[in-house]
């Protein structure tokens, strides 16, 4: 395997692309040697699904497309981002606050820390933003 892989896919930002976000990066986990029906492969799964939620639900129609990348480095480290030209970055709630949606960024900070992982906010060149969550990466590597 390379000391370096990366993948992306830019989809509309529609409910419908949710899932295909969700299914595109476990083929490309699946390639790179994780296993499907891995705790990892859905915990990952799960994090794309929040941050293309996000993507879809709280630009507000501003960002008519999302682009998921998948960064794996060095066999070590898994960084997985979600880009919007929207210019609002996420916002986390009190865990006061009772709502029956928002709480997406709770879960994927929880999961990145449980995984010893972190997540951070990058801007883009146009205004947007990328979330990114960087995950440490165990797979054993195939021969």
């Amino acid at each position: 395997m390379a000391d370096h892989q990366e993948a992306s896919v830019t989809l509309p930002s529609e409910p419908v692309s949710v899932a295909a976000a969700r299914r595109y990066v476990a083929r490309v986990l699946a390639e790179w040697g994780l296993s499907d029906g891995s705790e990892a492969a859905d915990t990952i799964r799960l994090i794309v699904s929040e941050l293309a939620t996000n993507a879809v639900q709280h630009t507000f129609g501003q960002s008519p497309i999302f682009t998921v990348d998948l960064r794996l480095e060095r066999e070590e480290q898994l960084h997985v981002g979600v880009t919007d030209s929207h210019p609002r970055w996420p916002q986390r709630l009190p865990a006061a606050v009772q709502q029956d949606n928002g709480r997406g960024m709770v879960i994927i900070r929880s999961l990145a820390k449980e995984y010893g992982g972190k997540l951070t906010v990058t801007p883009t060149a146009d205004g947007g933003k990328t979330v990114w969550i960087a995950l440490p990466w165990n797979v054993p590597v195939q021969s």
